[in-house]
């Protein structure tokens, strides 16, 4: 499957400006697995800004959003 990086972009929700994986989704969520995180694009936009992506503010940020 041929990579839509433009696509992406206009959808990625990454607020940190020097990230070699933007649009590329894949490495993205390859990445922050391996840091037992999640990407950006699971967070709403005020706590994805924190840049704290573990999987415990992202519980917190789903209580948060109801």
């Amino acid at each position: 499957m041929e990579c839509q990086k433009n696509r992406n972009l206009e959808r990625c929700k990454c607020t940190y400006e020097g990230c070699p994986r933007k649009g590329l989704c894949c490495e993205c969520l390859r990445y922050h697995l391996n840091k037992k995180q999640l990407p950006a694009c699971a967070f709403s936009e005020k706590t994805e800004k924190t840049y704290d992506r573990s999987f415990e503010n992202f519980i917190e940020d789903q209580k948060n959003r109801k």
